[in-house]
């Protein structure tokens, strides 16, 4: 059995960005792709402070920096286009072409290429040229309205949905998808990944409910969002949380045994909402009088769908996370392992990124000779060129 990482010998180039793009490269770079990341002159020039060799989503790069200002770091983009599979990036509409470096430059060099475009608003449409964040898309979306508390104001839940699920990974799909297809004897493709499309596929679960007659008046009402008693966290006398989702009857009735509930006429029908506020009120009042601890003995090992809500600080302890080793250390950073895991190709630890760490070995590959780096410097390829060389 071959224990190759399934996406070794595929070569990613990642135009440096923030957010979905890193965790896209992140992605492919953990199953095996080499992704070489062209890094802007003079830093990362991220809008909030990150220290790039502590970014876990930058893990396992080759890097490169190069000023696309001069068309001598675009020559460099295009021979090592020329010879790669896939490119990456995440800026608004028109920038790469402006560069010189958009999909129909880059494809009549390599028809082959597969082009991954990541946008908040999609390259077309009249929101695509404007800024905005993970907040803006699933707030278009129709997926932000839906999170919150009951009578409250919506709840952005982190930057996970738009930014990293419907973005990020939902890129890393496409690429594998149309890297697929190359493979089978099809030209390259460009992938419009926009990440307000990306949140609202996520949320195809909710539109099931909706179709099915599950709509509430309001957030925090449904089934999934809080508004079930059986399907919300509480608080435990230690000021811990637990999580409940007991939702299908097998498990409510066995959380109702447990808890001694099962004289309580208020749990009688599970799906009775007139009963929902009392159920939860009971569920509230029992659960502060016990540890965490306590509920953990009591029900991490029944059939009635709980689980402690950990910290990020205590996940990787927990004695299921630690038996899978779903955290892993590397050069002193705590992070998530990567995932999903395949049969027979274990995944390799990753290594933490290095501004420019690969410029020579790179150059030297796509067959530059020291004379002509040296040309290119001067040039300005690689930064400001020195002081009293020729521009």
């Amino acid at each position: 059995m071959s224990t190759a990482l399934p996406l070794a010998g595929i070569r990613i180039i990642e135009m440096a960005g923030v957010g979905p793009g890193p965790f896209c490269g992140m992605m492919l770079a953990d199953h095996g792709a080499e992704v070489i990341r062209i890094d802007r002159a003079g830093g990362l020039q991220a809008g909030v402070p990150i220290d790039g060799g502590r970014d876990v989503m930058l893990r396992s790069r080759r890097s490169i920096s190069l000023d696309l200002k001069s068309p001598a770091a675009v020559g460099i983009v295009k021979r090592l286009a020329l010879r790669s599979d896939g490119l990456i990036e995440g800026f608004r509409p028109g920038v790469m072409e402006r560069l010189g470096l958009g999909p129909d430059a880059l494809m009549q060099i390599n028809p082959s290429l597969v082009y991954g475009r990541m946008t908040g608003w999609g390259q077309t449409g009249p929101m695509a040229d404007m800024p905005g964040h993970d907040i803006n898309y699933i707030a278009l979306a129709g997926v932000l309205d839906a999170i919150g508390p009951a009578g409250g104001k919506p709840v952005p839940p982190l930057n996970l949905v738009g930014d990293y699920g419907g973005g990020g990974l939902m890129l890393a799909f496409g690429m594998v998808t149309a890297l697929l297809a190359v493979r089978a004897g099809s030209p390259g493709r460009v992938i419009d990944c926009a990440m307000t499309e990306g949140a609202s596929l996520l949320m195809a679960g909710t539109w099931t409910l909706i179709a099915n007659g599950w709509t509430s008046t309001g957030r925090g009402t449904g089934l999934l969002d809080g508004g079930a008693p059986f399907y919300d966290t509480y608080e435990t006398a230690d000021g811990g949380y637990v999580a409940l989702g007991a939702i299908e009857g097998k498990f409510f009735e066995r959380l109702r045994t447990l808890m001694e509930l099962d004289d309580d006429p208020d749990f009688a029908e599970q799906y009775d909402q007139a009963r929902w506020p009392a159920m939860r009120s009971t569920l509230s009042h029992l659960f502060r009088q016990k540890t965490l601890a306590f509920w953990q003995g009591l029900l991490e090992h029944e059939d009635v769908c709980f689980a402690p809500v950990m910290s990020a600080g205590q996940a990787p302890a927990h004695p299921h996370n630690a038996a899978r080793g779903a955290f892993i250390e590397a050069e002193g950073i705590i992070q998530p392992a990567p995932a999903p895991r395949l049969s027979g190709t274990p995944a390799q630890p990753p290594k933490m990124w290095r501004e420019n760490s690969d410029k020579a070995t790179i150059l030297a590959e796509l067959g530059f000779s020291e004379s002509e780096v040296k040309a290119l410097e001067q040039a300005g390829a690689f930064g400001h060129a020195p002081r009293g060389a020729c521009s």
